[in-house]
């Protein structure tokens, strides 16, 4: 279900397929889904959960017979939504929360999403917060939201294990960024320093240990293309490799993703932002990295490469050259 509520959220309909099937393989019905996937347009909008309940109609059809599941229970006669809504929301929050600025708001969170959606017993309080962590996991800019769900979550008994099964999940299907947002979350409710987060769609890869020596901070290398040598190469915020001289090839420098700087020696920085290209000429004394207060993603590549082609690495950029970049 992690991954058929992340997919909702990111939009992604081929992907949600997949996970769909993978979801009724191992023991999901379709209730379950439509139940997961009704309760996201809250979180995620309309577009979405439709979208996301027609691909699931479409597999559906495509595979015939499956397993529909039980409805949920009838709401009693005289069912006060408002009421169970308060009561719901306050267990969540862990105190009474009244959203006084826009009292509109404040109704439907308490009548329909806590009061009306959260009543459908087909899915327990605690199975919805793992599809609200899920999805919101695939959405950038939501991260308070995100917290404040992996702390309802808890208050909800979720467990930590499950939480970080979320983040085992996200990753084994290949969904990297989001699962670091949710790492993140989980972090920063539990007190531990919350790292920062690329929220890229590129691929992070793996730690840069190889090069370690000739950077300041961390950085990732995902190679794309092993006959081409295309990387994608992550910087998190603040950090640069050392200055260094490309011998015998031209190095192709693609922003793909954050803000960062490129600098040839004696000349002043350019900001690299996506769609920025840069050809770094071959022997020319140069760095390229993030910015102090973002993660920078660049794809890279050998151009012209001569027969004996090398790098040559050299002192790293200091703490007051960097600093004076904006």
């Amino acid at each position: 279900m992690t991954a058929i509520a992340c997919h909702e959220a990111r939009g992604d309909q081929s992907s949600l397929a997949i996970a769909i099937g993978e979801g009724f393989d191992a023991g999901l019905t379709a209730n379950q889904m439509k139940e997961a996937l009704s309760q996201l347009y809250a979180y995620t909008g309309f577009p979405r959960s439709l979208n996301a309940l027609g691909t699931l109609k479409k597999v559906m059809e495509q595979r015939g017979d499956v397993e529909l599941g039980v409805e949920s229970s009838l709401l009693p006669s005289g069912y006060d939504a408002l009421k169970q809504g308060t009561e719901v929301q306050t267990k969540l929050s862990g105190q009474p929360f009244n959203y006084d600025f826009c009292p509109a708001e404040d109704y439907y969170l308490k009548a329909h999403l806590f009061g009306d959606i959260f009543a459908r017993d087909l899915l327990t309080h605690a199975d919805r917060e793992l599809v609200t962590v899920s999805a919101l996991s695939g959405l950038e800019g939501v991260m308070p939201q995100l917290q404040a769900h992996v702390r309802g979550a808890l208050n909800m008994g979720v467990t930590e294990e499950q939480l970080n099964g979320i983040v085992a999940s996200l990753r084994s299907h290949g969904m990297e960024a989001e699962a670091l947002r949710c790492e993140a979350a989980i972090a920063a409710v539990g007190g531990q320093p919350m790292p920062a987060v690329s929220t890229s769609s590129w691929p992070l890869g793996e730690p840069n240990d190889a090069y370690a020596k000739y950077f300041t901070g961390q950085s990732h290398l995902a190679l794309l293309d092993s006959v081409s040598g295309l990387c994608n190469v992550s910087f998190e915020p603040g950090c640069r490799n050392n200055w260094h001289v490309h011998h015998g090839a031209t190095q192709i420098l693609i922003c793909v993703s954050g803000r960062g700087w490129y600098q040839e020696w004696g000349k002043p920085a350019v900001e690299l932002k996506p769609g920025v290209t840069i050809a770094v000429p071959e022997g020319v004394k140069h760095w390229h990295g993030a910015a102090k207060d973002s993660w920078m993603q660049h794809l890279t590549y050998h151009a012209n490469a001569k027969p004996g082609n090398s790098n040559e690495w050299l002192e790293p950029v200091t703490d007051e050259q960097y600093n004076t970049l904006q």
